[in-house]
């Protein structure tokens, strides 16, 4: 029977982070992946000629000092090739009004939101100097919410003046921000944030907390930025695969972990489902768990604490994701076309789009993938019979196709290449339940002090992911993982440091 030091399970960008950094501090880890590659939401596939970023499709924290930048620092290994996104997104409110774009350069995005949004600097004002905070408070790596003394201690240790003052806003939303600065009238505004924020927080301005929207309005902003990578977003995996392996860390792929047991004098038991439908068991001090904390319950059957499930059940069901791939000649795109645009759309919903930038790997030349996507209710359509089932895909895709259309002015005889996805797709995909693409939203009463902690109630047992803090996105759950393998070392007596 095997026995590592520490189990990792799920090969997202989570769990590839969790295992390179226990592997970089000298412990034996074994990261496990149910599917045949990692990247879970972040993974690609390829279609003839074509790869596809599965769900992610940009990419935060590559700046100096960012989340990313210092990981990769500590890991010793190179970031993936990539290029700062100018503007990091245009959005369209389909209204006829003109398209907002995010600019890199502050002072060319202030220019353009108080052309678009006259009157409405005080908002942006507050916003920034909330931001400012946060991220002053975010690089000093705080442990949110607290658990133990000593996460109380290095959450304290994180807090600054500006923190106290903008911790009043815990409780808030953005939507308050809009009514405090007398903004809230704004339509048009309101719409914008809305879009922006759903698709970050996956909630809209008055469910988003403060604390949380504040910095995802400033992402797209020098001297922070999204960021397009070279390849794929499997360029990503790619090295923090290499860091696992450059630390004696070891991968195995096709590996479904079915049952997590507490043996009787520490440490935990792992039965898991390999290759070729061998049943596996290995036991280890700590486990390390990315996948969604409503699987837990399935995992820890009666161990499973009644309380902690039932605040997991408290949360709601997350979003799923109706995502349209498809490729079209480059000339049939406007010109200049951007790489991320948003669509205030109905049918079946608001699109965001991702347009592959020539040569970078996605498509041919002269040719151009275009992703779009749309937060849907994940579990109708499992409910669905097969011919209704059928209906319904198809019926979204024509309407997100009819999206493009006025989006991007693509006619329907200009698709090389398209398919649709459903929530169905993505449990089969990532093996989330019910196709679920995010965490459990930036809802104030989940985010921060309020959230899921990474120290689970069973000792040795740990969470990182998109439903524990920061959040969502790359940058955000590769800074859960820094959180929980500093928990687990300092629980051994260690200290772990990330520059």
């Amino acid at each position: 029977m095997q026995r590592p030091d520490a189990v990792v399970i799920g090969a997202g960008i989570a769990g590839l982070t969790a295992a390179a950094l226990l592997a970089r501090a000298g412990r034996n880890v074994l990261l496990l992946e149910a599917h045949h590659q990692s990247g879970g939401c972040a993974g690609t596939f390829r279609r003839g000629p074509y790869t596809f970023d599965v769900g992610a499709t940009q990419v935060a924290g590559l700046e100096p000092g960012g989340s990313h930048a210092r990981l990769f620092a500590h890991l010793q290994v190179e970031p993936p090739a990539a290029t700062p996104l100018d503007p990091g997104c245009v959005v369209h409110l389909g209204d006829g009004s003109p398209p907002i774009h995010l600019w890199r350069d502050p002072q060319r995005w202030r220019a353009e939101r108080e052309r678009q949004f006259p009157g409405s600097e005080r908002f942006w004002g507050l916003c920034q100097a909330i931001h400012q905070a946060n991220w002053g408070f975010a690089g000093r790596d705080p442990v949110l919410p607290p658990r133990t003394l000593w996460d109380l201690g290095q959450l304290l240790g994180a807090l600054a003046p500006a923190n106290l003052a903008s911790g009043l806003l815990a409780a808030s939303t953005v939507a308050d921000l809009l009514r405090i600065c007398g903004c809230n009238t704004d339509r048009r505004l309101r719409r914008f944030l809305d879009l922006q924020l759903k698709l970050y927080s996956q909630e809209p301005a008055h469910r988003t907390a403060a604390l949380y929207g504040v910095t995802v309005l400033a992402m797209a902003q020098a001297p922070l930025g999204l960021w397009h990578l070279h390849g794929s977003m499997q360029e990503l995996c790619n090295r923090l695969e290499a860091a696992l392996s450059h630390w004696g860390g070891e991968l195995q792929l096709r590996t479904r972990v079915e049952a997590l047991r507490p043996l009787p004098h520490g440490g935990w038991q792992l039965k898991c489902r390999g290759p070729g439908n061998r049943l596996l068991e290995l036991e280890t001090a700590d486990v390390v768990c990315t996948v969604p904390p409503q699987q837990l319950p399935q995992l820890l059957g009666d161990a499973m604490p009644s309380r902690y499930a039932q605040r997991i059940a408290s949360f709601g069901e997350p979003s799923g994701a109706l995502v349209l791939y498809g490729a079209v000649p480059r000339e049939r795109l406007p010109a200049d076309c951007p790489s991320h645009l948003q669509l205030d759309w109905s049918d079946p919903g608001s699109l965001f789009v991702s347009v592959s930038h020539e040569g970078d790997g996605r498509a041919p030349a002269g040719q151009a993938s275009v992703i779009a996507s749309v937060f849907n209710p994940a579990k109708p359509w499992f409910e669905l019979e097969p011919s209704a089932y059928e209906a319904a895909k198809s019926g979204a895709m024509q309407g997100m196709q009819r999206g493009l259309g006025k989006l991007l002015g693509l006619a329907p005889g200009d698709w090389l290449h398209a398919e649709l996805s459903t929530p169905r797709g993505f449990q089969r995909w990532t093996g989330r339940p019910y196709g679920y693409v995010g965490g459990l939203g930036q809802h104030p009463s989940r985010f921060g002090p309020f959230g899921l902690a990474s120290r689970s109630p069973l000792p040795g047992l740990w969470l990182c992911g998109d439903s524990i803090y920061p959040g969502e996105g790359t940058a955000g759950v590769s800074l859960s993982a820094l959180t929980a393998c500093r928990q687990l070392l300092a629980s051994q007596g260690e200290t772990l440091v990330v520059a």
